[in-house]
């Protein structure tokens, strides 16, 4: 559901393209992993997948689940909800396991937050959490790499300036664009892990921004 919708109320807010790099195909039972700098941008890369004909079971904050009607559509189609800095931390690793030994698809961000910035100009992918590596280590899953831009200049920066932004950009309808890289297999301890990924995320990255600009 959450799929169809974003791929419904997104190009009303802008111009989405996707690009993939060749050989970018998306095994079942991957991890999609992309930069996180907006509160737009989960919708964006929703769309894009879409697009593409995946629609993953996506880690998201907890505090998501206790919005009305959504919380409930977030529980019945089985996205995990991450209760950060609390002991139920840990089961959201294994439910995400269990999604990809299922065959499903993973959405993960590895930044584990939106940056501080007040602009909403574009910038590399900050700080990778290890979470992402761990998981690819114990469960053997490829990390499918995905840049995403544009998503700032629908809403970025304070609360004003956030309702702002959506509210005119139906009609500037900005540049969005998202970037699927080939997938990679992480080998080595977590924190070779870590930085490999946001390596390949940053490339996929920097390949968006040059198409949204």
């Amino acid at each position: 559901m959450l799929s169809r919708i974003a791929d419904l109320l997104v190009p009303a807010f802008g111009r989405l393209t996707v690009t993939t790099d060749p050989g970018a195909d998306l095994p079942p039972g991957s991890i999609i992993a992309p930069n996180h700098t907006s509160l737009a941008d989960p919708a964006v890369v929703i769309a894009a997948l879409h697009r593409l004909g995946v629609e993953p079971v996506i880690m998201a904050t907890a505090g998501l689940w206790r919005v009305p009607v959504l919380g409930r559509s977030l529980t019945r189609e089985g996205h995990i909800p991450v209760h950060r800095g609390d002991p139920r931390a840990s089961a959201a690793l294994d439910l995400a396991a269990q999604a990809l030994e299922q065959g499903r698809y993973l959405l993960i961000y590895a930044e584990g937050g939106l940056p501080g910035r007040k602009d909403a100009a574009e910038a590399p992918p900050g700080d990778f959490r290890t979470g992402l590596a761990r998981l690819a280590e114990r469960t053997g899953a490829p990390i499918v790499p995905v840049g995403q831009a544009g998503s700032r200049r629908v809403t970025s920066g304070s609360t004003i300036k956030q309702i702002a932004g959506l509210a005119t950009a139906p009609l500037r309808r900005p540049s969005l664009h998202v970037h699927v890289g080939a997938p990679i297999v992480l080998t080595g301890d977590s924190s070779a892990g870590t930085a490999r990924a946001r390596a390949a995320v940053t490339t996929a990255w920097r390949t968006a921004a040059t198409f949204a600009a």
